[in-house]
This record gives C-alpha cells, sequence and structure tokens, in this order.
C-alpha cells in the first residue's frame, strides 16, 4: 500500500514537471522574435534614396538661375549684361561731350568777338580752326560765305546748324537703344521661363523645386531688363534735354556773333 502511495506521488510530480515546461516554453518564445530582423528589400532601398535625393534642396543663387536655365537663358543673360555695358559707356561719353565747354567755348566766343570786333573776319575763321568743335563748325561755315553776302551766310549757317544738332541726336540715340533693347530682351526670358514652367507641369507630376526655379528665372531676366533700362532712360531723356538747351543758345549765340557781317569788310593779308 505504502509503495502504491509513494509511485502514485513520483507519477504525480512528474507530470507537474512536464505540465510547467510546457508552459513556460510558449511565454519563452515571444521574447526571443525581436531578435530576429528580415532584411529589407533592395527595390525599398532604392525609392528611399530617390526620395532622399528629391528633397535635397536646389541652389537658387543668381549663377545657378543664369547657368540653369540653357543655352538660351545663358544668351539673354550676356545680351542683358552687354546692353548695360554699352547703355553705362555711352551714358558717361555723352555726359562728357555734351557740355558748354565741348560745344560752344568761352575762349572761342572771347576771341572770335574779339576779331569780329576789329572787323577781322579771317581772323574769325583761324580762331574756329583752332578751337573745332559744333559752334566753330557753325560759324565756319558762316564765314566761309562771308563774301557771297549775309542771305547765304545765314543759310549756311543754318544748314551747319542742324547737321550739328543731327550729330548730337544721333550720339543720344544709342542711349534711347538700350533702353528700348533691355526690356525686350528682359521680356524674352520671361517667355523662355513660363516656357519652361510649362513643360515641367507637362510631365503631370512635376516637381515643385524646378517648377519654382524656372518661375524665378523667368522673374529675375524681366528685374535684370528693367534695372537695364529705368536709369538708361532717365539719363537719355537728362541729357537730351540738356542737349536741346546747349543748342538753342549756340544758334542765338551764333547770330549774336555773326550779325555784323552785314557791313564787314574781308580783311586780306
Amino acid at each position: 500500500m505504502k509503495k502504491l502511495l509513494v509511485i502514485a506521488m513520483m507519477a504525480l510530480s512528474m507530470v507537474g514537471a512536464a505540465m510547467a515546461q510546457n508552459a513556460a516554453a510558449p511565454a519563452a518564445a515571444p521574447a526571443a522574435a525581436p531578435a530576429v530582423t528580415a532584411p529589407a528589400p533592395a527595390g525599398d532601398a532604392k525609392l528611399e534614396a530617390t526620395d532622399a535625393a528629391k528633397k535635397e534642396p536646389q541652389s537658387t543663387g543668381f549663377v545657378a538661375v543664369v547657368f540653369g536655365s540653357g543655352w538660351l537663358g545663358v544668351l539673354l543673360w550676356a545680351g542683358l549684361f552687354g546692353v548695360g555695358i554699352a547703355a553705362i559707356y555711352f551714358i558717361v561719353d555723352c555726359s562728357i561731350m555734351i557740355r558748354p565747354q565741348k560745344i560752344m567755348s568761352q575762349s572761342l566766343i572771347t576771341n572770335v568777338k574779339s576779331a569780329m570786333a576789329e572787323g577781322d573776319v579771317m581772323k574769325a575763321l583761324k580762331s574756329c580752326e583752332t578751337e573745332p568743335g559744333p559752334m566753330a563748325n557753325i560759324l565756319s561755315a558762316g564765314f566761309s560765305h562771308v563774301e557771297e553776302g549775309f542771305d547765304v551766310i545765314q543759310e549756311s549757317i543754318g544748314a551747319a546748324a542742324d547737321l550739328e544738332a543731327e550729330r548730337i541726336m544721333q550720339r543720344l540715340t544709342w542711349i534711347s537703344v538700350c533702353s528700348n533693347l533691355a526690356p525686350m530682351l528682359g521680356l524674352l526670358g520671361t517667355v523662355q521661363g513660363m516656357i519652361m514652367c510649362f513643360q515641367t507641369l507637362a510631365t503631370g507630376a512635376p516637381d515643385v523645386g524646378a517648377l519654382a526655379l524656372s518661375i524665378s528665372q523667368a522673374l529675375w531676366t524681366t528685374a535684370g531688363g528693367l534695372t537695364t533700362a529705368i536709369p538708361a532712360i532717365t539719363f537719355y531723356y537728362s541729357i537730351r534735354n540738356n542737349a536741346n538747351r546747349l543748342i538753342l543758345r549756340m544758334q542765338a549765340m551764333t547770330m549774336e556773333l555773326i550779325k555784323d557781317l552785314r557791313n564787314v569788310e574781308v580783311v586780306n593779308d
């Protein structure tokens, strides 16, 4: 009897140990599961790299705008820079040349007045040859026809005055050309930038950065054209008004100097 009880107790203890082991095994399994990681597919890695490349910010500096607009954009910017340099050159040139000292110098007026007071037309003509300029050319045309009468002198001076005024205005015209050409180049750049924008939109899923860069290129060319045209046209009208005043003064002074030719006799050496 005692032996049977001992055997039964041993059997129960073995069954309990087996049940405990079976219950502990499922609990340990989830703890070990996170240690195992499956490798990511190669396609997902490529997609992640592409997305990362798209998210990188594009360069938006002025140099990137110029060279990112294609060969036509580079040519347009070269044209804008060329027009700007030409405008600066003609503005400086006209500002130097269209001055009272260059058109009707005071020393020339003094010498001609002195010669006319003496009645020596040849001396006045030599003074004009010594100090060449617009007014000297006009007076020379009048003094060269002094023997033909006062009416011929007036006609010669009028023709010479028109010619000199046209020469002065032709010099100014180049500033006007630059002021008109610059915004046209800027407008062409704007059209080119908008074409690039619509080409980007035509892809179906446009890159926002590329679209914004195309719009930036269009606006930059417009700004470049206006930046060149506004100062050029301002200087053009300012210098032109100054030239008109000087031309009127020169014509008035010329008529004042030749009015005594009605009764002057030519002095021959």
